[in-house]
């Protein structure tokens, strides 16, 4: 456990706010293509786009918490 306040941690969350913007514009940028698609395909891919930003989460609150990656 830490007992000294390290600046990652607010870096940090800057940084997954700031890619999450990123993120949510390219997804509202891919729309125009998505919204062709049957309404089927539209959910399955957003269900996918929906869960794919949470993989990376559990490195880089690892990363956040020891400064480690592993």
């Amino acid at each position: 456990m830490r007992t000294e306040p390290t600046l990652r941690i607010p870096l940090g969350i800057l940084a997954l706010l700031a890619t999450l913007a990123v993120y949510a514009g390219v997804i509202v940028w891919a729309s125009r293509w998505i919204g062709r698609l049957p309404v089927w395909a539209q959910t399955l891919v957003y269900l996918v786009l929906g869960v794919a930003w949470l993989l990376p989460l559990r490195r880089f609150f690892i990363w956040m918490e020891t400064g480690r990656w592993g």
